[in-house]
């Protein structure tokens, strides 16, 4: 039984309703025709022009994404810049292009309880909850969403060792973090991506820790012997995200080949 580009969005909606998205993003379908039959998905956080032509390689004409390719109105298609490249290329070679971003973000299983599972978090619920009403037909159902994830360690650990063992279960090359607490850990609050606006919920919920991939300079005075701050990096707290992707598709089309890239498409090096 074939499978099209709408089925494929229709499950990943499912998990992650586009409802559940921020004012400011652009989720959903990118490029691409909903009844087009799909030979393959190929799974990323970025997409850039190499997973593009990795997809070509792969015989896949569906790239499944966590962040946007088009987040801002295109006024143009030319070469200009890399968004526009890579629209090009994906229409080029009938590649259909999907985003979830903060919709899955905001999911129950979704991107901030993968994070807790990776670090074996126990008794994990939404850190800033809320509940969204969908449309459904002529009707409506209300799901559970919500910012950030709060957990607990099976056991407590010192800040130290805590941190070391973060920085090793996202191969994190350089781990930011505020003066080390006093106290073990055992609370822990976290925010995958630019997540540092859950900081004072964090604090209000009594997290022994906080972590998340981006956190403005200022914001870390006056925490030292409050919360444990922990930065990972943007990409590196979000690229277990494939992960989700390929349970959810591969949950229910099964014979669907698919495939978490290969291409780190991670911006920012280090020295």
């Amino acid at each position: 039984m074939s499978v099209r580009v709408q089925d494929v969005v229709d499950a990943l909606e499912n998990f992650a309703p586009l409802p559940l998205q921020e004012s400011y993003d652009n989720a959903g379908l990118q490029v691409g025709l909903t009844e087009a039959e799909v030979s393959g998905v190929l799974l990323c956080l970025d997409v850039t022009e190499d997973v593009i032509r990795e997809a070509q390689e792969l015989g896949c004409n569906m790239i499944v994404s966590h962040h946007p390719l088009i987040f801002h109105g295109l006024k143009h298609l030319t070469d200009g810049d890399t968004v526009e490249r890579c629209v090009r290329m994906a229409v080029q070679s009938d590649i259909a292009v999907y985003s979830a971003h903060t919709n899955l973000d905001a999911a129950v299983d979704g991107v901030n309880y993968m994070m807790a599972e990776r670090l074996g978090l126990v008794d994990v619920v939404l850190l800033q909850p809320r509940q969204v009403t969908l449309g459904v037909g002529s009707g409506t159902r209300t799901v559970q969403a919500g910012s950030g994830v709060i957990g607990y360690l099976p056991e407590g650990e010192d800040s130290l060792a805590f941190l070391q063992r973060v920085k090793q279960a996202f191969s994190v090359e350089c781990l930011q973090h505020n003066e080390l607490l006093s106290r073990h850990i055992q609370s822990v609050a976290i925010c995958g991506g630019a997540g540092d606006f859950l900081l004072d919920e964090a604090l209000r919920a009594g997290a022994d820790a906080f972590l998340t991939g981006e956190m403005h300079y200022h914001q870390y005075f006056g925490h030292d012997g409050q919360i444990q701050i922990g930065v990972l990096g943007h990409y590196q707290s979000e690229q277990y995200t494939i992960d989700i992707f390929s349970q959810v598709i591969g949950e229910k089309f099964d014979r669907l080949p698919l495939f978490k890239t290969n291409v780190c498409t991670n911006p920012i090096k280090y020295l």
